[in-house]
């Protein structure tokens, strides 16, 4: 499901049923919005891609609806030539934009 604007209760209930509340993301930081609910996450960066987003502003992480802690770590943040060498994103700039955008669409 992408998220463009604040998720209501109902949405967060749906996209967090798979895993029992914990929901796996993918944000694309350029454009703000969130793709959510899917079993992997690369599903959810190629519903972005398909609806327009390019693959280097795509983050993945997932967040934990009951304690409220986000997390940077997925196979799509591989990426060497973007100096991300890791699963989990490691440029604190891009950690603060993805953070703002899933506080603000999913919190």
């Amino acid at each position: 499901m992408i998220i463009r604007r604040k998720a209501n209760g109902s949405e967060l209930n749906k996209i967090a049923e798979h895993f029992k509340g914990y929901i796996k993301i993918v944000v694309d930081i350029e454009r703000e919005m969130i793709s959510a609910g899917e079993d992997r996450h690369v599903d959810e960066e190629k519903e972005l891609l398909d609806d327009g987003s390019h693959k280097i502003n795509l983050w993945g992480g997932g967040l934990d609806l009951e304690t409220k802690e986000i997390d940077y770590n997925s196979m799509i943040n591989l990426r060497p030539n973007q100096d991300n060498p890791s699963r989990d994103i490691m440029s604190k700039q891009i950690r603060k934009r993805f953070d703002k955008i899933v506080r603000s669409l999913l919190l």
